[in-house]
């Protein structure tokens, strides 16, 4: 079939196609060819070129053709099952080939994947061949639809009614290569459900991905569909399962199992009919070597069969379980499990390894499993599996996982079919016995195992391998090299392998053991098994395992004992004693058991043989010992590592016990970091290591001298023991007495401290006369005389511990400890200690006795009188006050004693036996009292002295002191310590001078100090001076009103630090007694309040948000100290950090606590929130409540604040001011909803009559309440309107209220009744008609009282509302009122300028100015239209006698304000009325500014064109541009902007002055603009010239840099729109004068720091959808004054504009500025250019040739917006020039190329001529494409009119100056514009005419 394939062509093909023949023959020939032929080309993948394979679920969606499998692709979800295949001809790997092929897997059929096994492929049915072209080729006429592998098989099925056709290879081998399909496709349809089938489909792809997903997916499904569903995909499962479960991915193998699991807990027992088929790869799969997938099915079995039914399970399976296993284990190979041609070959090696590895594990489990009665069953199949060569290849196989798993199933056949396994002897021994020096760690465990199976199974093994030459010197390599790391493993199989060797082979015996234990302990010189401890316990172990073996085999066999002590034992310890490391290993330990046991022994059988010989082994033992431990002592210059291995061994053959039997945990042990003096590395190890003893005292054992003890050890040691420890003893005091050694000083010390009996000391002290005790007290000579110890004591030991050169005295306190040991009782001791504490004992000797004392309480017990004793507890007191009076000069507190001072203090206070301090109580108080005392004084010393002095010693003594004592044992003088050190850290470094190590060593002192006192029971509040003191002492410290914001955040860290700790305290009320006695009571509150500054009410009052007719207000900040914290701030901030941290733990407050704490401290933060120009300070306070989560939100959050609003209200109510912006606050930071205020405002009523504290209540309210409930409250106010009298009008409770009210409502645009606002209108009439002194018209205010200010400036808000939200026409009489009103009270505000100081006035005058404002804003915006409903002449009234009424007033009051004061920012409150004021004036007319007459204001020396009332009016308003407040800058360059285009025409009047100069005309813009420049340049240069270019810097907006930006941008628009409206002439004067000056250049930089990467323009959801994205460039940018809401894009929005306008108006500039900047730079600016700006550019430019109105005489001008070109077509009698002017992308950077079209009568070098010019002009004139066309059209006409070029620049107009050529030359007569000879003789330096060559004249 391959060949005729190949043979045909593809129209045959076509051709052929529906035939019966084809379809018969492609059968037949299918059901002919075994796999082996179809192997080359199945795996190929068929798949049209290019097509999708990949279902969405797969990583990617397009796949490698020649990699894909077998797949197709997915039509739809619900598509038929049926699939077309076909061929695909052509593509570059040659005609590809095709077999039908279900994507379907089949119940036990392998998914649609590569071919993979090798067996026999039946294969039938129908085939349907096509070949379809590659890419591009033509479909086959009628296949309408791409050919398609289910439609195949379907059509398969419809010829044969059943698909019985090849389905896939796959991994299964009971004759499953394929399984016939059950029913034709129809029915696979009606059985699986269509998700199912979607999944089973993706199972089969390759992608990893794919599998995993549809894996998991299949696992849902499984979970949460019904269970007849599920059911319907069982057929299908095992094939699946059995492929899968190899998968290469281990995490698709994972979730294979995790997914059966699901399937098996759905479909439970019905999975029984297809057990035999997956179980096999199941028990592989739970031998995976990936552990979570072996898990995974574990629980899948579990989940299938309860423990106690697997055997049962297993049994069932078991013949298929073991053909699956077998078949991998010796028919499989890499190649027949992966496909070779799709899986890279170590991918396919992987698999196979871990497949056979799996499978080897399975035959294992099986055999475990299985019951005993059934094994015979299966014994035949084990005996062909064990017949085969391959299965015992595996023990010598290159994979460790293989060999590992192979040993393990040797013994488990060893241990359930021993009979097979003594039948395969001869090939079972070599294979294990052979490999027993694998020294891999994962095989190593197994094979030993099967070892000793081997040896216990197979009797007759030693018959099938050569023992002495193959396996006894494999086995001696591996223990000499210790075990090649695997000690621990391998060691503890040694002594029951030799336990197992028959005689024989051990022949000649002696050889063999002495052979076989010089190798064990050649194997503990390795460096590895040194350095490991557990190794070297597992080689030790077994060496004296094996020794004791031998022995017991061997007693009475006198060369092999001798051979075993003399040649082994022996020198074993003594190579260990040399080699501190083996040490560890606990030889000491195990010889001390090997001994017991053979003491023990021989003690049993008493007079027995073996006794005997037990003895005389022991006695050679302890002569041989005696003899090594004499040799390593006996040296004058001894080995250190030596003798402390002797001191090790002899106090561990000492103890009773062995103790390897002992717990081996560890006594902690306390040591100080000064006990170890760093410059004795070797005491160091000595002292350190007292062998196993230094386990901790406790352990150690009763000295020998206790009968107890004696009892214990066997009189078989007891007698060489103490023989040897006297012999030593007195060899070590030779050696000290006669060379001082002091390494057998330090042994003597050990060998004492384990064996201090009379006998020994009588030794050391030999024949010695008692000189030392002459001037001792009786008592003392008495001791000394009776106890050899207590003269030992005072011969030898106290002489050592007064050397002045010992550094380390440790181990003479040990001695001295033995001796004391030696006294008969405690009496004696203290008497005995008293008397060396007063004369002899130095401070470290005291120290170190103590600590020994503390280590033991065997030690403890012995000193304990002393302790307490007087003599020692007034010399420490001395020490202490000496130590803390003493002046701490540097070079005493270096000295190390004098740390050991302190370390013992800290010692004395900090240990405590049984509760109870070391010394005397009264001691310790007044030691304590001392260290109080010093510490009080360290605030006096300065940071420097505070460095060297003892406060830090102090701390550590006092920490230890606190971490050690229990409750109890606190006293009064500890508390107070307590206190001081509780306030050293709540206090600020300023104050304290204390180093930052010090303040933490504090700060960890007082808390460990804090944690003992809540840890007391009782009441500790009560008990507890240090809270009372320190909760009072808090409380002053914040009502003291000194605290700036660090002192502030140091005190709170310190408060939360304590609160914290007393969280911890079991009475629960005592954080709430702690926080109540840190409140405040209402009065000192209430005092706080008033003291805070009232500048707060300065925005309230702006804003209208609040209304006021008193001048209450006038304090400052500058009065008080700017630094210091206002105390309310300090104390609600205390509060609140206290109340979030009790709150944790839900600590009830009493008396509503809580809720006042929380109005308290939102009454700081709405005070500070209020402030105009906050100080630094107060920031930094805002900030670092923030850092510790003190904000509204955190505590408003907290649940049980439910009368924290009640609370509120009342206070709103009763004071109003800021406790009623608090409530509006917290509605609109939505931490309270508009329903729970509802329940305080339901009574209207209750609010009336007005007070104060009511009306701010309801101002505040008016943003959020409802349309019915500001009715209710206007429904109150009107009729009180209409009828208060005159003096009533102004009062709270009359007219000035409820008007007030009345504005607040209105301000919430919730009035929609014109008739009332007419009624209202008109009530303020009948007002001004009754009362018009009420009314301040023109007058002055310092006379007028409050209230009428005040009420006249709600009348004000009130006619501003009117007009803005009062939508119905007014009559004429009510116009002059209001127009009439305004220009009154703004002659008053003008009147008043002296006064803008007071409050009231300042509000007064904005809002006048507002009013100004709304009604110019009304008239500006009213058009023809709208006019109609206005009287007739009011428009041209207000044209000519109230607009220039309002600008004539407010401009000069522009200049006077700015004059004043010139730096006050925006929003402080004295510049208020100029925001107002600044946007009335932007609503001046040209004309009236023009005629506006100002103070004249000339500059000398200014060159100017302009008269002198603009030139006035320009240097007046233009340094505003530089004025500190951006209202000014802003209205300012709104007049400005108007006047510009007026400007040039003065210029150009006075152009022809500069037509002829000589050098290079250059005109300058408006000078007062220019020297405006320059000014801001310098400032600029300071903010941004560090920048570099193209770094993008955020401007804050408000700041002073703002300010100076702003002004700079917004002059450079005015020049640019100046530039704009000049000719073209007179642009390129002032382009050179912009040339010179570099300003351009500069600008230029300056916009790419402040443009933004990205200028997107803010849009909404709604805009974004528009194809065209909004930018900066695209959008205009509106400078308005009022809205501040987009000031954080002000500025880049204009450098973007400011760009916009320099590349439109100055192109050829700034093209020049490019080219001619450095690269970096270029390509910066390039970049961002061409993706924002160009495109605008481009299509303006367009547009504007598109739309231009300016006609040629005999040229059209066309445009094409797409290709960005424009067509310009001169024509001139028969002359025809078509020109076509190209933009580049990048416009206007680039150059515009200019290409020729059609071309008609003119010669080529004069077109070319004329091409270059128009180039030029377009590319070095600031101008629009049209201008540049009417330049060159001009040039081309003068041309044709006869002018003659100028030849210099070949051109009849000059580019620059658009002259004509006028100087001719006297010789040649040749014409030249003046401007290019100009530049010929200055580039020359030579003054001849550039054709002739002769002088110039």
């Amino acid at each position: 079939m391959q060949n005729w394939l190949e043979s045909k062509e593809v129209g045959t093909c076509r051709n052929f196609r529906n035939s019966p023949t084809a379809k018969e023959g492609s059968n037949l020939a299918l059901a002919k060819r075994g796999k082996q032929d179809l192997a080359p080309w199945v795996s190929k993948a068929w798949l049209p070129t290019g097509q999708e394979l990949h279902h969405s679920h797969g990583r990617g969606s397009k796949c490698d053709v020649s990699r894909s499998g077998w797949s197709g692709k997915r039509q739809e979800v619900g598509a038929e099952v049926g699939r077309e295949m076909g061929g695909v001809g052509g593509g570059r790997g040659g005609p590809r080939k095709a077999v039908p092929v279900s994507p379907f897997p089949v119940p036990g059929a392998g998914s649609c994947g590569p071919a993979v096994s090798t067996r026999g492929l039946r294969a039938g049915g129908a085939a349907e061949t096509a070949t379809m072209g590659g890419k591009n080729k033509q479909r086959t006429k009628g296949n309408l639809r791409p050919s398609n592998s289910g439609r195949a098989a379907e059509l398969l099925a419809k010829e044969q009614g059943t698909v019985p056709g090849f389905i896939g290879f796959g991994t299964f081998h009971n004759d499953l290569g394929y399984v016939p399909a059950i029913q034709g496709a129809e029915e696979i349809d009606s059985l699986v459900d269509s998700d199912f089938r979607m999944v089973l489909r993706k199972l089969s792809k390759k992608d990893v991905t794919t599998k995993l997903k549809a894996m998991q997916e299949f696992g849902t499904m499984c979970t949460e569909r019904d269970t007849e569903v599920v059911k319907g995909v069982l057929p299908y499962w095992p094939r699946i399962f059995c492929k899968i479960s190899l998968d290469h991915d281990r995490r698709v193998r994972e979730a294979t199992q995790q997914a059966f699991e699901k399937l098996i807990l759905k479909v439970k027992k019905h999975l029984a009919p297809y057990l035999k088929s997956l179980m096999g790869y199941w028990l592989m799969a739970q031998c995976d070597t990936y552990t979570p997938a072996a898990s995974a099915a574990k629980d899948a079995f579990e989940a299938a069969f309860p423990p106690s039914k697997q055997p049962e399970a297993i049994a069932f399976c078991k013949d298929e379980i073991t053909s699956v296993l077998q078949d991998h284990l010796i028919k499989e190979t890499p190649d027949t499990l992966s496909d070779p041609q799709t899986v890279p070959e170590e991918e396919r090696d992987a698999k196979f390894y871990r497949v056979v590895t799996c499978s080897l594990l399975a035959l294992k489990k099986l055999l475990c499993l299985l019951p005993d009665n059934e094994l015979d069953s299966l014994e035949e199949k084990f005996k062909s599996l064990l017949s085969q060569n391959k299965f015992w290849k595996y023990g010598k196989h290159s994979i460790p996982q293989i060999r590992s798993a192979y040993f393990e199933l040797v013994s488990a056949l060893c241990q359930r079919i021993p009979h097979l396994m003594k039948d395969e002897a001869s090939k079972m021994s070599p294979s294990v016995l052979l490999s027993i020096d694998d020294s891999d760690p994962i095989v190593c465990p197994a094979l030993w195992e099967a070892v000793l199976y081997t040896l216990t199974t197979v009797e007759d093994c030693w018959l099938h391998v050569n023992a002495k030459k193959s396996v006894f010197p494999k086995l001696s390599a591996v223990v000499r090299e210790g075990g090649r790391g695997l000690a621990t493993v391998i060691y503890p199989y040694l002594l029951p392998f030799i336990s197992k060797l028959p005689q024989s082979i051990t022949d000649p015996k002696l050889d063999f053991f002495k052979n076989f234990l010089t190798s064990l302990v050649a194997g503990l010189s390795t460096e590895r098994t040194k350095t490991s401890f557990s190794e070297c316990s597992a080689v030790i172990s077994a060496f004296f395992e094996c020794l004791r073996f031998i022995m017991q085999q061997n007693l009475g066999e006198e060369e092999i004992e001798e051979m075993l002590v003399n040649d082994q034992l022996i020198p074993f310890i003594d190579a260990v004693l040399k080699d501190p490391k083996l040490q560890d290993g606990q030889l000491f330990n195990h010889l001390a058991e090997t001994l017991s046991s053979w003491e023990a022994r021989a003690d049993l059988e008493k007079d027995d043989k073996t006794a005997r010989n037990l003895e005389k082994v022991l006695l050679n033992f302890w002569e041989r010992l005696s003899e090594i431990c004499v040799e390593k002592i006996n040296e004058p210059e001894a080995d250190v590592k030596s003798v402390l291995g002797v001191s090790n061994l002899l106090q561990v053959l000492q103890k009773p016990k062995s103790s390897l039997k002992l717990n081996k945990k560890k006594v902690g042990k306390v040591r100080f970091a000064d006990e170890m003096p760093e410059n004795n590395k070797e005491n160091e190890k000595c002292v350190s290591s007292e062998g196993e003893n230094s386990e901790g005292s406790e352990l150690m054992a009763e000295p020998s001298g206790s009968p107890s003890c004696s009892d214990l050890i066997s009189p078989l040691r007891k007698k060489p023991l103490e023989d040897l420890v006297c012999k030593l003893a007195e060899m070590s005091i030779n050696y000290v007495n006669e060379r001082k050694s002091e390494q057998h000083l330090r042994f003597l010390s050990t060998l004492l401290s384990s064996f201090s009996s009379s006998q020994v000391f009588k030794v050391l002290i030999g024949d010695e006369k008692q000189g030392a005790v002459k001037d001792k007290p009786l008592e003392i000579a008495k001791l000394v005389q009776k106890n050899p110890a207590v003269q030992f004591l005072y011969q030898k030991v106290t002489g050592w511990l007064t050397e002045e050169q010992r550094k380390d005295a440790g181990f003479l306190v040990d001695i001295l400890y033995s001796a004391l040991c030696c006294c008969d009782n405690n009496v004696e001791r203290k008497a005995i200690l008293d008397d060396l504490t007063e004369v002899e004992l130095k401070w470290n000797s005291v120290l170190q006795i103590i600590e020994k004392a503390c280590s033991s309480s065997d030690n403890h017990a012995l000193v304990t009188l002393w302790l307490k004793g007087d003599i020692l507890g007034e010399k420490l007191v001395t020490l202490a006050e000496h130590l803390c009076n003493k002046d701490l000069e540097s070079t005493v507190s270096s000295e190390p004693y004098f740390s050991e001072r302190w370390t013992l203090l800290s010692l004395v206070l900090s240990q405590h036996v049984k509760n109870d301090y070391l010394i005397g109580e009264v001691y310790v108080e007044r030691i304590i009292v001392k260290l109080h005392e010093t510490l009080s004084k360290a605030k006096k010393l300065s940071e420097a002295e505070n460095n060297d002095s003892s406060v830090s010693f102090i701390c550590d003594v006092a920490y230890n002191y606190f971490i050690s004592a229990k409750g109890c044992l606190l006293m009064p003088s500890s508390e107070d310590l307590l206190l001081t050190l509780f306030q050293l850290c709540a206090e600020s470094k300023e104050k304290t001078h204390l180093p930052d190590f010090i303040i933490s060593k504090l700060k960890n002192t007082w808390l460990s100090g804090v944690n003992l006192l809540v840890h007391r029971t009782g009441d500790t509040y009560k008990q507890s001076t240090f809270l009372r003191l320190s909760a009072l002492w808090l409380k002053n410290q914040v009502q003291s009103s000194t605290l700036d914001v660090t002192s502030l955040q140091v005190l709170l860290s310190a408060v939360d630090d304590l609160l914290n700790a007393l969280l911890e305290s079991k009475d629960a009320n005592l954080l709430g007694v702690y926080i109540g006695s840190v409140m405040p009571d209402n009065s000192e509150w209430e005092k706080m309040r008033q003291s805070l500054p009232v500048q707060w009410l300065h925005r309230p009052l702006l804003e209208g948000r609040l209304s006021l007719n008193y001048e209450g207000f006038k304090t400052d900040f500058k009065e008080q100290d700017t630094k210091k914290l206002p105390s309310h701030l300090c104390t609600s901030a205390l509060l609140s950090k206290m109340i979030l941290v009790a709150l944790k733990k839900e600590t009830v407050l009493e008396n509503n606590e809580l809720e006042k704490i929380i109005a308290e401290l939102l009454y700081s933060l709405q005070w500070s929130e209020e402030l105009d120009n906050p100080p630094v300070f107060l920031t930094g306070f805002c900030e670092a409540l923030q850092k510790m989560n003190i904000t509204y939100d955190n505590l408003c959050g907290l649940d049980n604040t439910s009368g924290l609003l009640q609370l509120l209200f009342d206070r709103s109510r009763k004071n109003g001011t800021l406790w009623s912006l608090i409530i509006a606050k917290l509605i609109l930071s939505r931490s309270v909803s508009s329903d729970e205020v509802k329940q305080h405002y339901r009574r209207k009523e209750g609010f009336f009559p007005l007070t104060e504290g009511n009306m701010h209540t309801i101002q505040s309210l008016c943003p959020f309440l409802s349309k019915e409930d500001k009715k209710e409250f206007i429904a109150q106010c009107i009729p009180a309107l209409l009828t208060w009298a005159k003096e009533d009008v102004c009062r709270i409770n009359g007219g000035f209220g409820h008007l007030a009210i009345f504005n607040s409502c209105l301000q919430t645009k919730s009035i929609d009744d014109g008739e009332l606002l007419h009624g209202l209108l008109k009530i303020l009439i009948t007002w001004k008609k009754d009362h018009e002194d009420i009314f301040l018209f023109s007058c002055n205010l310092s006379e007028v009282s409050p209230e009428i200010l005040a009420l006249n400036i709600e009348i004000i808000r009130f006619l501003s509302l009117f007009l803005k939200y009062c939508s119905s026409p007014l009559a004429e009489s009510e116009w002059d009122f209001i127009m009439c009103s305004m220009l009154a009270w703004l002659e008053t505000t003008n009147e008043n300028q002296a006064l803008y100081s007071v409050p009231l006035v300042q509000l007064f005058a904005c809002v006048s100015c507002d009013l100004a404002c709304e009604l110019s804003a009304f008239f500006d915006s009213t058009t023809l239209g709208t006019s109609g409903s206005l009287p007739v002449n009011l428009i041209s009234e207000w044209k000519e006698f109230f607009s220039p009424g309002i600008h004539s007033l407010l401009l000069p009051l522009l200049v006077t304000a700015t004059g004043e004061n010139r730096d006050t920012s925006e929003t402080s409150f004295q510049n208020a009325m100029l925001k107002p004021m600044c946007e009335t004036l932007t609503y001046i007319p040209k004309d009236q500014l023009l005629s506006q007459k100002l103070p004249a204001r000339l500059v000398a020396g200014q060159k100017t064109n302009l008269p002198e009332h603009l030139q006035t009016l320009l240097n007046t308003l233009a340094p505003l541009l530089l004025y500190r407040a951006r209202p000014v800058q802003i209205a300012v360059y709104h007049m400005l902007y108007k006047l510009m285009p007026e400007l040039p025409q003065y210029d150009q009047d006075n152009l022809k002055s500069y037509g002829d100069e000589e050098e290079e005309p250059a005109l300058s813009p408006p000078a007062a603009l220019m020297s405006l420049l320059s000014t801001q340049e310098d400032l600029l240069e300071n903010v941004l010239g560090c920048i570099p270019v193209g770094q993008i810097v955020t401007i804050k907006p408000l700041s002073e840099d703002f300010c100076y930006v702003l002004g700079y941008l917004l002059t450079w628009k005015l020049i640019l729109t100046f530039f704009k409206a000049a000719s073209s002439q007179l642009r390129a004067l002032y382009s050179m004068y912009l040339r010179k000056t570099k300003s351009l250049n500069k600008l230029l930089y300056h916009l790419f720091r402040l443009m933004p990467e990205n200028p997107a323009f803010a849009e909404t959801a709604v805009e974004l959808s528009n194809k065209d994205p909004r930018t900066f460039f695209t959008e205009e940018l509106q400078l308005g004054i009022r809205d501040t809401s987009a000031l954080p894009y002000h500025i880049p929005h204009l450098a973007c504009s400011v760009y916009h306008m320099t590349l439109k108006d100055l192109p050829a500039m700034v093209r020049l500025w490019w080219n001619s900047s450095e690269k970096r730079v270029f390509n910066i600016v390039d970049r961002f250019t061409s993706k924002y700006v160009s495109s605008v550019l481009s299509f303006q430019e367009i547009s504007s040739v598109q739309t231009s109105t300016q006609l040629f005489t005999g040229m059209t001008v066309k445009a094409r917006a797409t290709t960005r070109e424009v067509m310009a077509t001169y024509s001139i009698e028969d002359i025809v020039i078509e020109l076509i002017i190209q933009l580049p992308s990048n416009y206007p950077l680039g150059s515009i190329t200019v290409e020729s079209g059609k071309r008609v009568g003119v010669a080529v070098q004069q077109w070319r001529n004329w091409m270059l010019q128009l180039s030029t002009y377009l590319t070095h004139q600031n101008g629009s494409i049209m201008e540049g066309l009417a330049l060159w059209k001009n040039n081309v006409d003068k041309r044709f009119e006869g002018v003659e070029d100028c030849m210099i620049c070949f051109s009849v107009i000059h580019g620059f100056n658009y002259s004509l050529p006028k100087k001719a030359c006297r010789t040649c007569k040749k014409k030249f514009h003046s401007a290019c000879l100009y530049k010929w003789f200055t580039s020359s330096n030579k003054s001849t005419c550039p054709l002739c060559r002769e002088t110039f004249f």
